[in-house]
């Protein structure tokens, strides 16, 4: 079910490194060089793939790394964005 506009502010006070975009949250990331952004990317991929819901990643210069969610199946934003934001969160 996608959530209400107060449901996707409360939840983004809770995710400050996150931001929303119409209709996705989005995370931009730099790192240090090519290969820790890969190896992030990769993390993201392990997580995503065992939550089956997975963001859309763009990597882009040499060393950043931009992340996007939404729910494509309803159409806009639900809980799996925000717990997949959160697990994301935890692999920097």
């Amino acid at each position: 079910m996608n959530l209400d506009e107060t449901g996707i502010v409360e939840r983004l006070e809770r995710r400050p490194d996150w931001r929303r975009e119409g209709k996705i949250i989005v995370r931009d990331m730099q790192f240090q060089n090519f290969k820790e952004a890969m190896e992030f990317v990769n993390r993201v991929a392990e997580v995503a793939e065992a939550a089956d819901h997975h963001p859309d990643i763009l990597i882009h210069g040499w060393n950043k790394v931009r992340l996007n969610l939404m729910t494509h199946s309803s159409g806009g934003l639900t809980d799996k964005d925000f717990d997949m934001a959160g697990r994301i969160d935890s692999l920097v």
